[in-house]
């Protein structure tokens, strides 16, 4: 059960380790593109290339589906970033339960954004949980867990991929250990409850009155999606990259220090390094300012 890309190395690693993989569920084809033509989910792709069956239910609070669940005779469920709520009835129905690969170290950074708010936090390490889901939000007991280092250049979307590849070799191993008796899950601890809330739209905006540090942090825990932004000559822009650089003489926040797209911030500098147009490439910073020029004490706001 699972959806977007973060979910695939998780299925090519239970079919490398001989599992029998019976069903594969994911969210429905979503519009996408310029054509917003329907584009079924990165899972539902490998699986179909994998001739593999593919459910895309829109719930599964529908008793029809805990019915076709159960009549598979399931040992496990595997769940990485599925976006849909397990119901109680679809829980209890594998022998050795649902298994999560989630995102963080839990209880740390409970929820639906646990990559982007470790990176927002300033988090020097993240990693990946093997939890026995219940009905709680990302409550349920741990059977393995993985730390992963987060450098300070490191953007949400590489974090997503190593802990993806990180993921896929921890449910392999908590799997054999389930099934030979060897692995038993102990409770999450009481104590470093954090929730990773939805990320919203009005936190992609980038406020100049704030640190460069943190808005540093914001374009690496936004790249590449849903993207940090500004505006630049009228026009929004995404900013896929940034880099701290020297303050230089005091300016206010959102002026331009330099002709090559260093800002002023609340305290600190941050110079844009890789620019998206709208429904443009990701280009570098000076490639942009050829045709749109914004020199020094331009104020952004």
């Amino acid at each position: 059960m699972g959806t977007p890309e973060f979910a695939v190395p998780a299925l090519a690693a239970l079919l490398g380790a001989g599992h029998g993989v019976l069903a594969v569920y994911t969210q429905p084809a979503r519009p996408a593109g310029r054509g917003q033509r329907l584009r079924p989910s990165a899972v539902a792709r490998f699986a179909e290339a994998h001739k593999l069956p593919v459910r895309t239910p829109k719930s599964l609070t529908d008793p029809a589906e805990a019915a076709h669940l159960a009549a598979l005779a399931l040992d496990a469920a595997v769940v990485a970033a599925y976006g849909l709520i397990l119901p109680r009835a679809i829980l209890a129905t594998p022998r050795l339960g649902c298994l999560n690969i989630h995102a963080s170290l839990l209880p740390r950074w409970r929820g639906a954004a646990p990559i982007a708010r470790a990176i927002l936090a300033g988090d020097s390490e993240s990693g990946i949980t093997i939890m026995q889901m219940d009905e709680g939000l990302d409550t349920g007991p741990m059977l393995l867990q993985e730390r992963a280092a987060i450098a300070s250049d490191l953007t949400a979307g590489a974090l997503a991929q190593a802990l993806a590849e990180l993921g896929a070799r921890l449910i392999i191993e908590a799997l054999d250990g389930l099934a030979a008796g060897r692995l038993a899950a102990k409770a999450q601890p009481q104590e470093g409850v954090t929730y990773a809330h939805k990320i919203g739209k009005a936190e992609a905006r980038l406020d100049w009155q704030r640190p460069a540090e943190l808005l540093a942090r914001q374009v690496r825990a936004f790249s590449p999606a849903p993207g940090a932004w500004c505006e630049l000559a009228g026009e929004r822009v995404r900013v896929l990259a940034a880099a701290l650089a020297a303050a230089g003489p005091a300016a206010p926040p959102g002026t331009a220090l330099d002709d090559s797209l260093t800002l002023a911030c609340g305290s600190g500098a941050l110079r844009l390094v890789c620019l998206q147009r709208a429904g443009g490439k990701a280009m570098e910073a000076r490639d942009y300012l050829r045709g749109r020029a914004v020199p020094a004490g331009t104020v952004l706001t």
